[in-house]
């Protein structure tokens, strides 16, 4: 009976079975499904993908080879300072120059502060040793090592900077080595892969790579008085120790020399920042050439980028194509060619620009005496004019090395400190105004016999030092010293390039 039972069961379950089948084939019969491939569109099976091939990422391999042998690791030495405290024992008018109480109460009592160490990057541009660098990376530096990739070290000698661009060239005595070959930054686009090169961090050479987030970026970040900022922006990792290295593409030809990063904590936070190449090309030549970048301008007032609509609507802005001009030089190159107030300047050499610091990066490639045509918009209506570009004293003259002009420009006579003044003053050198002439000197409250000790925090024991200090210096600086035979430190300000008025590009 239990047999015959599960016969039973077994026979229900093939029927149904049999059942469910046939009743499925009647159903897609009369419901077909076709694909169709018309030969339009191509069919790819989705989320495959070789794995030794990955889509969308470039192989930076052979451009990491070739660039990483042409960056140099640079390490400098600022020297420390002398801090002297210059009071005077209550005494002294008693006793005069032998009172006995003068040490106990406090004679001349001074402090050395100890060497830096600082570290940067920088770019063999030359078989023959010339070296590409940021101006912040040897300012105020008394030595200058560079090792290459092959751990060979040499000394390295400045042969000119430029505050305005934060660029610098340095040599060294060596041949045969391998260089950076240079791209064009114009062919830059956004999104674009790029790689950084550099040494961070006091670490060896090291690579990374990002894309290129933004173009003509300004960051307020460089406080010369007519600074140049036109970044490349990227968000490829730099830190500390990147700056002076190389932003290569893809191909490892260099579009830009890393300066700078956003970052709150001093650290890689997200973006860096590298001067163009086009700019790079023009000032590292100049330096080489002529000891000072041979800077040009045009000769109008703009709005900085970064203005308020409150600042805008003050100085009368409209809005518009282009940059608004709010004023031009009376010497200047615009003016002669009839640019006025109120313009909107929207090409430079058919390049469309659209901000201040387009506009610079265009004129950086320039030098004085170059000839430029200039669109410019006037009540609606587009106008081109030819105009040759001017230096910023308002001629086509070659521009003096830095350091030389800059020295001049102070007037007068200046001395080195004789042995036995500065032991008598508790110094352990310094230059001594002898006489004010009709300079910079004479804008300040300095008297004649003042002893220039230091500037802007810089040491200054000789002439050779107040030149290289001054060359590497603009804007608005401080002369600390001494005056013999009185007690304390004076500090004096004094603006660079006095005859500079605003007259030119403003830079923001």
């Amino acid at each position: 009976m239990k047999l015959k039972n599960v016969f039973l069961v077994i026979a229900i379950s093939v029927a149904t079975s049999l059942l469910s089948i046939w009743g499925y084939g009647k159903w897609m019969s009369s419901h077909a499904v076709t694909i169709q491939n018309d030969g339009k569109i191509p069919v790819n099976y989705a989320g495959f993908f070789d794995k030794n091939t990955p889509a969308g990422i470039p192989d930076f391999t052979d451009a990491a080879t070739s660039a990483t042998p042409a960056v140099v690791h640079i390490k400098t030495k600022i020297k420390g300072k002398t801090v002297s405290s210059r009071s005077r024992s209550p005494f002294g008018d008693m006793f005069g120059d032998d009172d006995p109480f003068f040490q106990f109460f406090g004679g001349p009592r001074s402090y050395s502060t100890p060497d830096q160490q600082a570290s940067g990057s920088g770019v063999i541009m030359t078989k023959d040793g010339y070296i590409i660098t940021n101006n912040h990376v040897v300012n105020g530096a008394s030595e200058i090592n560079v090792t290459l990739s092959n751990r060979k070290s040499y000394k390295a000698t400045i042969i000119g900077t430029d505050p305005n661009t934060d660029l610098a060239v340095i040599k060294i005595d060596a041949d045969n080595l391998p260089f950076m070959l240079m791209g064009n930054s114009d062919d830059v686009k956004l999104g674009q892969w790029v790689m950084a090169v550099g040494y961070p961090l006091n670490l060896d050479v090291t690579v990374t790579a990002g894309i290129i987030s933004a173009k003509a970026r300004s960051i307020g970040i460089n406080k010369s008085d007519r600074a140049i900022e036109s970044f490349i922006q990227t968000d490829a990792a730099v830190n500390p120790g990147n700056s002076g290295g190389a932003l290569i593409n893809t191909t490892g030809e260099l579009i830009g020399i890393n300066s700078a990063i956003a970052s709150p904590t001093g650290s890689y936070a997200g973006y860096s920042y590298a001067i163009p190449v086009n700019i790079v090309k023009k000032a590292v030549n100049d330096l080489i050439k002529f000891g000072a970048v041979q800077r040009a301008y045009i000769g109008i007032n703009y709005i900085p980028d970064n203005a308020s609509d409150e600042q805008k609507k003050a100085m009368g802005v409209k809005e518009g194509p282009g940059i608004y001009v709010t004023g031009v030089a009376t010497d200047g190159a615009a003016k002669a060619a009839g640019v006025q107030k109120g313009d909107f300047i929207t090409k430079l050499n058919d390049v469309s620009v659209h901000s201040g610091s387009e506009l610079q990066e265009q004129i950086a490639r320039y030098k004085p005496g170059d000839k430029i045509n200039l669109t410019y918009v006037r009540s609606g209506k587009e106008n081109t004019i030819s105009l040759t570009l001017k230096n910023k004293s308002g001629n086509y003259e070659v521009v003096k090395n830095n350091a030389s002009s800059a020295f001049d420009a102070l007037g007068g006579t200046l001395v080195n400190v004789d042995k036995e003044t500065a032991k008598k003053n508790d110094i352990s050198g310094g230059v001594q105004v002898q006489k004010i002439g009709s300079g910079l000197l004479k804008n300040t409250r300095i008297q004649e016999g003042f002893i220039i000790t230091s500037v802007d925090g810089q040491d200054v024991n000789s002439v050779d030092d107040l030149k290289n200090v001054l060359g590497n210096s603009s804007g608005t600086i401080r002369l600390e010293g001494i005056y013999p035979g009185y007690d304390g430190t004076y500090g004096y300000p004094l603006t660079l390039g006095g005859s500079d008025n605003d007259d030119y590009e403003s830079n923001p």
